[in-house]
C-alpha cells in the first residue's frame, strides 16, 4: 500500500479514536464482522451484501433505537460502517477498507 493511501489527516484519526472509544460501537464492529453467525436471516436484505438491519443490531446491543441509531450514525462518518437504504429500512455492514487503512496508517505511526 503506498503512503497516499493510508494517510489520514489527524482530525479524522481523532474522530475515529473516538468512535472506537465505546463499548457499544465496539461490539456492533464485532458482531458485524461475521453478521451470519451473529444475526438472524432478514427477510428484506443479504446479512453480507446488503448488511444488517438497524433493528437486529439494536436487539443484540440491548439499546433504544434512537442511541443505537446514534452510534451506527457516527461509525458510518466516520467510514468504518456502510449504511444502505432499502424498502424504509437501514442496513450496516463494516467498510473492510476503511478499517484496514485506519489500522494500518495507525500501526505505521506507532
Amino acid at each position: 500500500m503506498r503512503n497516499s493511501e493510508i494517510d489520514i489527516d489527524p482530525k479524522r484519526r481523532l474522530a475515529i479514536l473516538k468512535a472506537l472509544a465505546s463499548p457499544v460501537r465496539l461490539a456492533a464492529l464485532s458482531y458485524l464482522k461475521d453478521p451470519v453467525a451473529n444475526f438472524p436471516a432478514q427477510e428484506d436484505g443479504d446479512l453480507i451484501a446488503d448488511g444488517v438491519c438497524a433493528d437486529f443490531l439494536r436487539d443484540k446491543l440491548g439499546i433504544a433505537a434512537a442511541t443505537t441509531s446514534r452510534h451506527l450514525t457516527l461509525l458510518a462518518d466516520c467510514d468504518l460502517l456502510i449504511a444502505t437504504r432499502k424498502k424504509g429500512w437501514t442496513f450496516y455492514r463494516r467498510n473492510e477498507q476503511a478499517i484496514a487503512r485506519f489500522t494500518t496508517g495507525l500501526a505505521n505511526d506507532l
